[in-house]
Parts: structure tokens; sequence; C-alpha cells
């Protein structure tokens, strides 16, 4: 589609559903060039911070759970670790170990969710889910099949599918027994076998040829892919304690969201998540997981946005696939949990939710106090690298039609979360000539 000079194209969100809140997005184009780029988001802030001041450091875990129904999991693994840090702990491997399955859970169903119901639809040329179902039926029972799955573990570890009560700074209220965690042999062996399948289907989608210059952050756990524990590291070299990362990650406010935007030393963008997961991590993947993803023609990183959507699917047959070794292994940690004593100090932790990395750092008393707290979610520090793709992807499709671009618009922010892309079509696209 050709634009004559002087006109001015406008898109724009006026609401965009569970981005952590409300929010909305506009991209300006005039006389062919990108103006102005917001992912703006306007709902009031929601104060967890402030409600954990005064609280016990116990409380953490089950209070920050409560931010996001999508991944629990991740908020109290990040909350535990920080507080048993802050008290100089470190808790018993088989604690760990179930820590790390429980997580395992909460990926697979994070991630069958978002490839199914949120991301496929954009590729397919689906309204949503629905009618994706309506042309494939068999697609989409996978994907419940596996989210299914996913639920089934953490409700068998952690007591419930949503928003888990087993969970407690130092590791668990009870342990299950052998014979619950073995029948989860089965469903994960056929979880992993839709995963498989999943991989080949997606691959199979066409993917816009846009690649993005990212700066990559994401943890490094050494001898395998990063879940619960590990070192925040970058591309270009990093390689930081939980602490040095919280130094270095500045957030600043922007006049137009009240959400915090990070940048490394209050200066550069960076993106966090599958993409920069896979490209700091693919080495150490399991055998099934890594020819998975060489089959679908993934290399050893993708900086293409688009196709998050494949390395999604890979890091499912992973979950998948670790969670089934966990299950195998498993020895019920006794006691469940490692007593943690109070002292004053301030402890980080860093794990990786499903669209990322996620940093939760409290300072307490001797009491046990929360006198500070801090937590830095994925989607603030993907957001100006989101906006930075919505610049460069409306750039190279400024000759589409305004049909097309907007619908490429809705897939580039839902490349990268699947808590903004809960929004199945929210843009609107309207061509002003002045």
């Amino acid at each position: 589609m050709t634009h004559g000079s002087g006109v001015r194209r406008t898109i724009g969100v006026e609401g965009i559903s569970r981005v952590e809140g409300e929010g909305s997005l506009r991209v300006e184009v005039r006389d062919g060039t990108v103006t102005d780029v917001a992912l703006d988001i306007f709902e009031p802030p929601r104060y967890f911070e402030a409600l954990l001041v005064g609280r016990h450091f116990t409380e953490a875990p089950d209070i920050t759970a409560r931010i996001c129904g999508i991944c629990p999991v991740a908020y109290q693994m990040s909350a535990c670790a920080a507080m048993e840090d802050a008290c100089g702990v470190a808790v018993d491997r088989r604690v760990q170990s179930l820590r790390r399955l429980l997580y395992c859970g909460e990926w697979i169903q994070s991630h069958a969710l978002h490839i199914y119901l949120l991301h496929a639809p954009d590729f397919l040329g689906c309204a949503d889910a629905v009618e994706l179902a309506e042309r494939d039926r068999g697609a989409v029972e996978r994907g419940l099949d596996i989210k299914r799955t996913g639920n089934l573990v953490m409700s068998t570890v952690g007591g419930r599918a949503v928003h888990p009560v087993n969970v407690k700074v130092g590791g668990f209220y009870r342990a299950p027994d052998r014979d619950a965690v073995a029948a989860l042999r089965e469903p994960l062996a056929r979880a992993r076998d839709d995963a498989l399948a999943t991989v080949t289907w997606v691959s199979g989608f066409d993917f816009p040829d846009v690649v993005g210059d990212y700066r990559f952050v994401a943890l490094r756990d050494p001898g395998r892919y990063p879940i619960e524990v590990g070192r925040p590291a970058s591309s270009e070299g990093l390689d930081l304690s939980p602490a040095e990362f919280a130094d270095l990650a500045v957030e600043e406010h922007v006049e137009h969201s009240t959400a915090l935007h990070a940048r490394l030393a209050g200066r550069d963008p960076y993106l966090t998540g599958p993409l920069a997961r896979f490209a700091l991590n693919a080495g150490v993947l399991p055998p099934v997981a890594f020819e998975a993803a060489a089959a679908a023609g993934l290399g050893q990183g993708c900086s293409n946005p688009f196709q998050s959507i494949l390395v999604r699917s890979v890091e499912l047959v992973f979950a998948c696939d670790e969670a089934l070794a966990l299950v195998e292994a498993y020895e019920p940690p006794d006691p469940p949990a490692t007593e943690v004593m109070p002292r004053p100090g301030v402890g980080t932790g860093v794990t990786e939710a499903p669209r990322g990395l996620l940093l939760h750092q409290y300072e307490i008393d001797a009491d046990g106090t929360i006198v500070k707290a801090r937590i830095m979610p994925p989607t603030s520090q993907n957001q100006l690298t989101i906006e930075a793709d919505l610049r460069r992807v409306v750039e190279r499709g400024l000759d589409l039609d305004d049909a097309d671009l907007q619908w490429r618009c809705e897939q580039t922010v839902r490349n990268h979360d699947p808590c903004i892309s809960c929004a199945a079509h929210f843009l609107d696209v309207s061509v002003v000539t002045t």
C-alpha cells in the first residue's frame, strides 16, 4: 500500500487486557517515517512492594504469588530464593529438585497456554482459539492436554494448580509421597510426545523475515537449562551474581507508563525470556529438545522475534523431559523444609519465569520483618524492547495495507509476553491525511 506525502498513520490500542493490569499502545507514522512508539501501562500501580513492608518474611511467597495467576510459582520461587539469601540458608538438594519439578509444571501449562490459545491463531489467520479449534480441533485439544499435565504437576507438588499452597521459605509444608509423584510419569511421557508434535506443527508456520538486534539477558546454570537457580548473564559477556544484577538493572519512570522500565546500567534496553534463554543456553538442552530444535531449523540462537513461539515449543519439550527425569529420580525430602531463622540483611533471588527473568530483593530486620521490597517482573524489563520491535516491524511494513499492518503489530506484541497477549484482538488502525 502506497501512502503519499502528508499522510499520518496512527496505530492505536485503547485497552490491552492482562498486561499486569491495563495498557494501551500507540505507533505514529508521518510521511513514511515512524515518529513515535509507546507501550502505555496506565492502570494505577498495585503497590505489592508497599504491601509487603511490615509483613513477616515467611509471608512473601504467598503474597507475591497473587501477582500472577499464570506464573505464581515464579513469584514464590524468587521470593523464597531472596529470603533464603538474606538469611544465609541453602536448602537440601531434594528440596531444590522438588522446586524444579513444580516450576516445570508451571512452564508446561504456561507455554502450552501461550502457544496454542494466545499466539498460534495469529499465524494461522484465526481471530482466536475458538476459530482455531473449528479449523483444527486436534491441535487445540493437544494443547489443552499438555496444559492439563502441567496443572497436574503443580497440584501434585504445590497443592493446587493456581496459587499453590504448599510452598514455604525453606522448602515445602509437606513432601508428596512417591506414589503420587510416580503417577505423573505416564501423563508427562504423553505430554513430551505432544510437545514434540508441537515443535513440528509450529515449525510449519509462516514467520515474517524480521531480525532483532537484541541484548539478551537470562540465567545460566552450569550444565543444565536454567529455571529455578542460576547467575544472570548476557549475550555481551556479563556474568553476575543476583545482587550484582539487581544493582546493574536500573528501573525508571516514563511519562506514558505507570510500569517501571528497566535498563542495564541505566542505559541499555535488553530482552529476557525464551529467546534469551535459548541464545545463552541452547547447548545444555537435553538431547530430545536439542534435536527437536535442530530439526525445526533453529541453530544455537534465534533473533527473529516471531519465532519465539518456536523457541517456546522447544522449551515445552525440555520442560516435559526435565519433569519426567525429576519424577524418575524423586526422593521425598525429609524434612520437607530447611529451618530458616531471620537475621538482618538484604537478599536477592532470581528465577526464570516462563516469560523471562524475575527478580525479588528484600531487606529484613532481626525479627524477620520486611523493611524494603523490590520486584522486577519480565514485562517491565522487556517493554523497551517491545517498543523497539514495533518500530522495526512498522518500518518494514509500511507498504502493507491497514488491516495487514494491524495484524502484524498484534503479532509483534504477542511475541514477547503471554500476559499482554491475552487480548485476542485489540489494535485499531486509522489513516488520517493531514
